[in-house]
């Protein structure tokens, strides 16, 4: 009796799911999976190694680019095991601890992304507006500083979570809806009051999303409004010398404006 008490208010093990209807042939869901999961860990690492081993990138952009790239290897490592383990072997149980620390880690690391992304635009930014103390303001003690508060915001906006769902009674069932543990997903097999954990939610996805994306937007249209007003102030030769000025920040407003959303859209609700 003791027993059942115990996990009826806190689960020992939860349940993945893979694709609902298809368990007799997911596991060939498995092949392309893998080959995905290959192909981001090494190009991200191809991304890493190519920085590192190359002086003449070693600046503000491509190192902006290369914590992205870890960002990326870090969120795919947090849902590799479990994906794989459902697909590939068909294990699904997950100690419910376990799980807590998986879906801590992949919120983290989104947040940690949308931080990067953000600091991505505002060397976009600053690289065009104010071309001549560029490399005077982003030195590497202060991209080092951003990077630092990217991860610190991550994990102290999501250090809560399990906290938060550590305190509640469960007695919905163990079986959760993803082949990874996720926040809203756990929380809907609470029986208890979720209203603090729906408003901590709403509130750490309105810092992450309209917080952000906001700022990378303007950081799009300032950029383009610039390269606008220099092309109609610059007639003559001075428009030919700076012609090719103006190209080099179209090319980084194009380059901004594709890469950014990419990783936001994949991004899921907390």
């Amino acid at each position: 009796m003791e027993n059942t008490n115990s996990s009826w208010f806190q689960p020992t093990t939860l349940l993945l799911i893979g694709i609902l209807g298809l368990e007799d042939v997911q596991i060939w869901f498995s092949i392309p999976l893998c080959v995905m999961y290959l192909i981001a860990l090494l190009g991200n690492c191809t991304i890493l190694f190519v920085i590192k081993t190359t002086p003449i990138l070693h600046e503000p952009q491509y190192i902006f680019l290369s914590m992205l790239a870890a960002t990326d290897m870090g969120l795919s490592v947090s849902t590799l095991p479990t994906v794989l383990n459902v697909f590939l072997l068909d294990h699904r149980a997950i100690k419910f601890h376990s799980c807590l620390t998986q879906m801590f880690f992949i919120h983290t690391f989104s947040s940690m992304e949308s931080a990067i992304l953000l600091a991505m635009a505002f060397d976009c930014f600053f690289a065009i507006s104010n071309p001549l103390h560029y490399t005077v303001v982003l030195t590497s003690p202060w991209i080092i500083r951003m990077g630092l508060a990217a991860v610190v915001r991550g994990v102290m906006l999501m250090i809560p979570l399990p906290i938060l769902l550590k305190r509640l009674p469960f007695c919905k069932g163990v079986i959760l809806s993803h082949c990874y543990c996720y926040h809203p997903d756990i929380m809907q097999l609470a029986c208890g009051p979720v209203r603090v954990n729906i408003i901590y939610g709403l509130f750490a996805d309105d810092m992450i999303v309209y917080m952000s994306d906001p700022i990378n937007s303007r950081s799009s249209l300032a950029l383009l409004s610039r390269v606008l007003c220099d092309s109609r102030r610059c007639p003559g030769e001075e428009a030919q010398r700076r012609g090719g000025q103006r190209r080099v920040a179209i090319q980084e407003v194009e380059e901004h404006g594709v890469v950014c959303p990419l990783p936001e859209g994949g991004r899921g609700r907390i």
